[in-house]
């Protein structure tokens, strides 16, 4: 993977995550607010560097997203272990010295780690916004996506061009949009 320089909050995520008995980066330290949008564009670029993996099997309150009825976190690799603790050499601490205290900062085991399945696109975030029970509204998109109404807005009707059941809500003034489940 290419070498990042990491933003504060990254290095916020990083150092609680090594903090954590599992690795996890979710859910974020208090510290950094209600930024969901912003530490999920931080996360995101974490995997894409390998300084983060996704990792399948957890809790609700780790979940990173969800693909069918899996649900999948993720969690500090090595190399992001590396970048907060570079003076330690962990592969050779991890093989050679598996004291509880070391055994209790490794994230979960290698074989229930996954590669994700498909591309972490921002059309794949938005499906998965759709697709969670009772949809989502436009601000969500704009929010989770970074773009502008009007793109999230063109988004929603290539999804449909591409064939998918797109249906609209409208309760209290707000338009909520989901996958028409195929009943």
């Amino acid at each position: 993977m290419t070498s990042i320089k990491p933003s504060d909050m990254q290095l916020v995520l990083l150092t609680t995550a090594c903090q954590r008995q599992d690795g996890s980066l979710l859910p974020p330290p208090a510290s950094l607010g209600n930024q969901e949008a912003r530490t999920r564009k931080a996360i995101r670029a974490l995997i894409r560097h390998g300084l983060a993996v996704e990792h399948k099997g957890v809790d609700a309150i780790r979940v990173w997203r969800t693909e069918d009825d899996i649900v999948i976190g993720v969690v500090i690799t090595d190399a992001g272990r590396a970048v907060i603790e570079p003076e330690s050499n962990l592969a050779s601490v991890r093989q050679d010295n598996a004291s509880d205290e070391d055994t209790d900062r490794r994230p979960m085991p290698i074989t229930a780690v996954i590669a994700p399945t498909r591309p972490a696109t921002k059309r794949a975030l938005v499906l998965n916004l759709l697709k969670r029970a009772g949809g989502c509204t436009l601000a969500e998109i704009v929010n989770e996506t970074g773009w502008l109404p009007h793109t999230s807005r063109a988004a929603l009707t290539g999804l449909r061009k591409k064939g998918h059941a797109i249906i609209a809500d409208k309760q209290g003034g707000v338009t909520s949009y989901q996958i028409a489940s195929a009943a």
